[in-house]
Parts: structure tokens; sequence; C-alpha cells
């Protein structure tokens, strides 16, 4: 096959795989969200409080460990699970909870939701509990909305904020 031949048909596979990417990058469209609908996010990352408090050894239980073990505080790392509970409009949409990360659990609790909700006025109540010990919710928020078409509420978790924060 000749050089002329060769770059000819290169160049032709090269316009057509442009024109392939060409046509994909546009088509067949794709939409988020509906003409009349906005996106609810959850999106947090917080750990719970620790499941046990740490407590102080005697001088017996410290005599029975091993030199390298000695240390006066017993404190394990085990924390709650985070749950979550999120109602639009008195209706619950979310209601979870969420594990600690880690071998030991000892890690922040992770949530991620993503859900689509109708444009309008909406009343909006999150609800978290970071520890286990504590029947209920330890953090209690309402908000009032008014999502317009497209618009993404954010719903996190941010203690030196308050607490639970709307965007």
């Amino acid at each position: 096959m000749s050089k002329f031949t060769r770059y000819t048909v290169q160049a032709i596979l090269y316009g057509l795989f442009a024109l392939v990417v060409g046509y994909f990058s546009t088509s067949p469209h794709y939409r988020l969200l509906g003409d009349n609908e906005g996106l609810l996010r959850l999106s947090l990352q917080h750990p719970g409080k620790l499941l046990v408090e740490c407590r102080q050894r005697s001088a017996e239980e410290l005599a029975k460990l091993p030199p390298n073990m000695r240390t006066a505080a017993d404190c394990p790392r085990e924390r709650s699970p985070v749950a979550v509970r999120v109602e639009l409009n008195g209706k619950p949409i979310i209601d979870d909870s969420y594990a600690p990360a880690g071998l030991s659990k000892d890690g922040a609790s992770a949530a991620y939701r993503r859900m689509a909700i109708p444009a309008g006025q909406h009343q909006l109540q999150v609800r978290i509990n970071d520890d286990k010990k504590i029947q209920g919710y330890t953090h209690n928020r309402e908000f009032a909305l008014n999502v317009t078409p497209g618009q993404i509420v954010l719903i996190d978790f941010q203690p030196e904020l308050g607490g639970i924060v709307i965007r």
C-alpha cells in the first residue's frame, strides 16, 4: 500500500471517529431533572459520639498490664452511627442510619443521597442523632423552602456553623 493511500485512509478514519465523538457529545439529549423539578441532596460526613466514655484504670489493673500498655485511661474508639430523618411537607423521604467508617468503627459516618423534588413552596424538617445513648434526635431544624425549577438544595451538617445547614 502506498504512503498516499495509507494517509488518505487514516485521515478518513480519523474524520469518522471525530464525527462519532461530536455526535455523542451533544446527542442524545439528557436531562437530569424534569421541567418543574429541583434536586434535594443530603451530603454529610460527621463522626458520631463515642459509644463508651473513657474510664480510669485502677492501680491493680495497671499492674497486670505489660509496661508498654500502661495508660491510666481506657478509651474505646467505637463511635455511634449517625441517624438521619428528612421530611418534606410532613412525609419522610429519608430515614436511614449511617455506620461509622473504619475497621474499628472509629471514623466519620458518611451519607450521600439525592432525589428530585417538585418546584414550589415546601416545609423541610431535618433531624439527626449522632449519639446512640440518646433516644430521639440530638439535632433538629425546620426550613421553609421555595424551590425553583433546576435548583439544587443541599443538606449538610457542620457543627462549627450551628449544626444542620441548608444551602
